[in-house]
Order: structure tokens, then sequence, then C-alpha cells
């Protein structure tokens, strides 16, 4: 038993590996850009012949609507504009768990490289948003309040959320997976099954959970100096 996806190598030239996280990421990719192109492809057409909804089209609007009015419930003005970020990370942590139902599957945000490349993704994200609605130097402002003393704490604060989100979300899909492992060499039948179902569940709660975050963080340098700072 490995304790990371990275662990398990395909090919392997110099310093360029392609290893089981690699290749389950890009699978998961694909899986989940294909099945959006599925369920959108005829969408202005049914919408405008007044076509009878589909099985695909309800699936993509409940989630979308779910992501949505999480958006809106943490804060954020015109939702829709940060709806195609979250909404990304939500799909992809939600369905490296939900695909841990398949035999021999193991999921990437088990690697510590892949959950880090998710939180890197919110460390940009945040001054990006930030800057795009307040501009630079109101945004670099928020890192002075309440006063310029606070600038390397601010700072610390940035990278050490960053860090957190990465290894929060490592810890819990490892441990998930270390356990359910163990148990199938102790018990390879009833209790297996059962952490499955437990894994599944928990999956989704992280999902949520990183998710939640990510719109938080954004949420903070979008607002207000004073909402930042209590937020942060």
């Amino acid at each position: 038993m490995h304790l990371s996806p990275d662990q398990v190598i395909f090919w392997q030239w110099g310093w360029v590996k392609l290893n089981l996280t690699i290749v389950t990421t890009w699978i998961l990719m694909a899986l989940i850009t294909g099945l959006a192109w599925l369920a959108t492809r005829d969408l202005e057409r049914a919408v405008s012949a007044d076509a009878p909804v589909s099985h695909w089209r309800s699936v993509v609007e409940w989630v979308v609507s779910l992501v949505l009015q999480q958006i809106i419930e943490v804060g954020l003005p015109r939702s829709e504009k940060y709806l195609a970020f979250i909404g990304t990370l939500f799909l992809f942590v939600a369905s490296a768990s939900l695909c841990t139902v398949l035999p021999v599957y193991e999921p990437p945000t088990g690697s510590l490289s892949t959950t880090t490349a998710l939180a890197l993704s919110v460390f940009f994200a945040v001054p990006y948003f930030g800057i795009r609605e307040q501009g630079m130097w109101r945004y670099l402002q928020g890192y002075l309040q309440p006063t310029p003393i606070m600038l390397p704490f601010n700072i610390v604060s940035e990278l050490s959320r960053t860090l957190a989100l990465a290894v929060r979300l490592f810890g819990n899909m490892m441990s998930g997976g270390m356990i359910l492992g163990i148990l199938l060499m102790v018990t390879p039948l009833f209790f297996p099954v059962a952490l499955k179902l437990l894994g599944l569940l928990t999956g989704m709660v992280q999902a949520y959970i990183f998710s939640i975050l990510a719109t938080v963080y954004i949420a903070a340098a979008v607002g207000s100096h004073e909402t930042r700072n209590t937020k942060g």
C-alpha cells in the first residue's frame, strides 16, 4: 500500500514523471468537460424551442443553482462573476471523491501536489478578484490595516491560509484512503463497503468546505477594508 498516488509511476525521463496523480487528474478533467458539453450542447436550441428539460440539463441547473446560492449567502455581489471559478473547484473535488466508488481508483486529491495546486489557484484568484473590483492601490492598502505594523502579519496570514487549504484537503482525502486500505486487509467484506459510503460523504463535505473557504477569501478581498480584516 502506498501513501500517495504520486508513488505510482508509469513513465519517467529524468526528472519528468508521469504518475497516477497526473493520469487521474487529466481523466477527471476530460470527464467533467465531456459531461458538461453533453449537457449543454443543445441548450440554446432547447430553450428557444421550449423543449422538455432533459435529465442532464436538470443536473447541471441544480449544480449551478447550488453554487450560486452558496456564493450569494457568503455575501459576494454579482455572484455570476465568480461562478466559473468556484464551480470548477467544487466540481473537481466532488468528482474526485465520487469516483472512489470505482475499483482501484485513487483520487488525485490524495496527493499533496494536487491539493497544493488547488490552493495556489485560490491564492492567486484572491488578489485577482480583489484588484479587479477595488483597484491595485485600494487593494494593497488593505494589507496596511488597521496599522502599517500589521503588514508582515497580513502577508503571513495570506500564505498560511493557502497552506492550510492544501494540507486540510490532502489530509482528509489521504487518511480516508489509508483507513480503507487497512480495513480491506483485515475485514475484506462489510467494513470497506460502509467506509466507502462514508468516504463519499466526507469527500462531498470536503468539496463544499474547500469551495466555501475560497468564496470567503474572495469575498474578503473584494469587500471593504473592514470586511477584509474581519474575515481574513
